[in-house]
């Protein structure tokens, strides 16, 4: 067996081939090992060492002061024993140069006596590790001389941290470890009497909060790594003395304590890019932290008396003048810049104007057109969905400018449940209202197309369960595609006004791009279908009135106004989605307020508004008590009405075939869009 030099000393309990007698031995002086699994206490050893020595270990019952005279020892170590069950007191006392203790993997170690670790003025290193105790061994009573790391990790049945449990533990800085640990709770005043130099609380799953006086009596504390999934980071009364602040996996982590509270810090590692936006615009002066520049404070505050600085004093007037960055990771990426939701006051503004417009106008829409008392006809049907539909979008506009509201100038503070929950729900909205528009709309289109072209014809026209098995499709449609990004194929998440933008992997750039081109298609097959109609309808053999030039006009518009949404978003999108972005996040919020909705919201009264809707709108107020006057003008004229063209010598006649269908034609034109 090879042997360390003659300095170091050290114990091993570990798990042996299995000779059959557990025994424990000196190995020329240097190296003291007990090998046998049935090993299950650290044995009485001699003061008296001849050579090697050979101690049986028999008994049960565990002796103190194991290593009593091995003045020499400075390493001890305990690993791979599954056996050992405790230590008793004085196990680990009065060794003068012993400087590392290591217990590891002793899975059924459950109990260490108070009094176990006494005196040990050069330990520096105190590790306990995948043990069962139940408690923080009392370590008081270590008194070591020289800076001091204790490591207590991976200890799940340790769940409190009593006060001034570190007390005595070293006259140096101290750099504690209590990682992956079952830690729920720690009293106040638990790190007093030391020089709190790094803290290391991560993996503490169930541990939520620490109390306000629990850094009470600590004499510094410029490093703290907060523990994973905590709401609360720390006692905020303690912050302002934190140089660095380690907050990785601290998933539950989601608001940023007051940044005046951190009046030193000067570094900070967190778990979410939007954290850092709360240090990216504030900058401290070295007065917050510079011993020089408070004491300098304090002399030209003296009595309000203004003193004549000389080159020194200006030095340091200067000096504390200075502004300080925080350095901060990880930075926000061109996802997520450090702005608010909507960025823009501009945008601020005209997306409440835009939403109110796209709720209010698309739900009177619905609602005429769903409690009408005349026949549910096919592009009435279609025009319910199409309403409905860009009520979504309206309901998303809506909820995006609310949450902008909401979190003005703080948005860094609820990015977090924001992505989690709302972004989810703002994305699905917005994504099945665009498509089932889109489909809405094509559709509609290619009715109309459809009863045109094939006036003439018996069958020309779409019959409502076709329309309904058409719309079913649509719906089904849209619905799948809003809720992938909610299982990964892209995301909501990707950004704060909740577009699937996530394009990192193959399936997330085929989903944006399939849905583009999807929608350029749409575009292509409206526009050519719009086209087809108005020359259709300005056939010389077809029967028309004079309404072709507002027809005209209408379509236009239509098709002007899908253009202009299609395509600088199209674009824009499609560049980005490979990988060659030509606008950034921020722009693209102009895209959404500006552009997004036009053929959703402000297209409302052009889409809708057709001959029969004031009389479908004074009807449904009827309902409520409101412009009863009106609504039956409404019902009296729509009774009594009857069609000229169906009139001949006073007596009504069926019309004939040649003139049923272009007069059809005309009619419904009054319903597009």
């Amino acid at each position: 067996m090879a042997l360390f030099p003659s300095a170091c000393f050290c114990l091993l309990l570990l798990l042996g081939s299995g000779s059959g007698h557990p025994t424990c031995q000196f190995l020329d002086n240097l190296m003291f090992t007990c090998q046998d699994s049935k090993v299950t206490q650290v044995p009485q050893t001699s003061q008296e060492r001849h050579g090697t020595g050979i101690f049986p270990h028999q008994n049960k019952n565990h002796t103190e002061r194991a290593f009593l005279g091995l003045d020499e020892v400075e390493k001890i170590e305990i690993s791979q024993n599954d056996a050992l069950g405790t230590i008793e007191s004085n196990v680990f006392s009065h060794l003068p140069k012993l400087y590392e203790i290591i217990i590891e993997k002793a899975n059924h170690l459950v109990y260490i006596d108070r009094y176990a670790f006494q005196n040990l003025p050069s330990l520096r290193y105190l590790l306990l590790s995948n043990t069962a105790i139940m408690y923080l061994p009392v370590v008081n009573q270590i008194h070591s001389s020289v800076k001091f790391v204790l490591d207590v990790q991976d200890n799940i049945n340790i769940h409190k941290i009593e006060r001034n449990s570190f007390l005595g533990l070293s006259s140096e800085r101290v750099d504690i470890r209590l990682n992956k640990n079952g830690l729920t709770e720690i009293e106040d005043h638990a790190f007093n009497g030391t020089i709190l130099s790094d803290l290391n609380l991560s993996g503490n799953d169930k541990l939520e909060k620490l109390p306000n006086e629990v850094f009470q009596g600590a004499n510094d504390q410029p490093f703290l790594d907060i523990f994973r999934d905590q709401d609360q980071p720390t006692a905020q009364h303690r912050l302002e003395k934190i140089n660095k602040l380690i907050a990785r996996s601290a998933y539950n982590l989601k608001k940023v304590p007051p940044l005046d509270k951190f009046r030193s810090l000067i570094e900070a590692n967190l778990t979410y890019p939007s954290h850092c936006c709360a240090f990216a615009n504030w900058t401290k002066q070295n007065s917050f932290f510079h011993p020089i520049c408070n004491k300098l404070s304090l002399l030209l505050d003296t009595d309000g008396t203004d003193f004549d600085l000389d080159d020194e004093h200006d030095y340091y007037q200067s000096l504390c003048k200075e502004e300080v960055e925080v350095i901060c990771f990880p930075e926000p990426d061109a996802f997520n810049p450090c702005e608010d939701i909507m960025g823009y006051n501009v945008l601020r503004v005209l997306i409440w104007f835009i939403s109110i417009l796209a709720v209010m106008g698309n739900l009177v829409v619905f609602l005429s057109l769903s409690t009408a008392q005349s026949k549910l006809t096919v592009p009435r049907f279609l025009m319910c969905d199409l309403a409905f539909a860009d009520l979504c979008t309206g309901i998303y506009l809506l909820l995006i400018a609310i949450k902008d509201i909401q979190t003005k100038s703080q948005y860094y503070n609820y990015a977090i449940d924001w992505k989690r929950c709302g972004s989810k729900a703002a994305g699905f909205f917005t994504v099945f209202a665009s498509e089932l528009s889109v489909y809405t709309l094509t559709f509609i289109t290619l009715e109309r197309w459809h009863t045109i072209t094939y006036a003439m014809e018996l069958n020309g026209k779409v019959r409502f369960r076709q329309a309904v098995a058409f719309m079913l499709v649509g719906w089904a449609f849209a619905f799948t595609v809003a809720i992938l990004p909610i299982f990964q194929v892209s995301s909501y998440m990707k950004v704060s006004i909740c577009l699937p933008m996530d394009i990192e992997t193959p399936p997330c750039q085929a989903y944006i791009m399939f849905l583009l081109v999807l929608n350029i298609l749409a575009f292509l097959i409206i526009s050519t279908s719009y086209i087809s109609i108005y020359i259709t309808v300005r056939t010389p053999n077809i029967i028309s009135s004079n309404s072709d030039t507002k027809i005209a006009k209408r379509m236009a518009v239509l098709i002007f106004t899908d253009f202009l949404c299609m395509a600088p978003i199209s674009f824009f999108t499609i560049s980005a989605s490979l990988k060659y972005p030509l606008i950034t996040v921020s722009n693209s919020k102009i895209l959404l307020v500006l552009f997004y909705p036009i053929n959703r919201a402000p297209t409302v009264p052009v889409r809708h508004l057709h001959q029969e809707f004031p009389q479908d709108f004074f009807i449904l107020l009827s309902k409520f008590g409101l412009c009863e006057k009106q609504a039956q003008i409404y019902r009296t004229e729509t009774s009594s009405t009857v069609p000229t063209s169906h009139m001949k010598n006073g007596h009504c006649t069926p019309a004939s075939k040649a003139s049923e269908g272009p007069a059809y034609a005309l009619v419904p034109l009054n319903y597009l869009k």
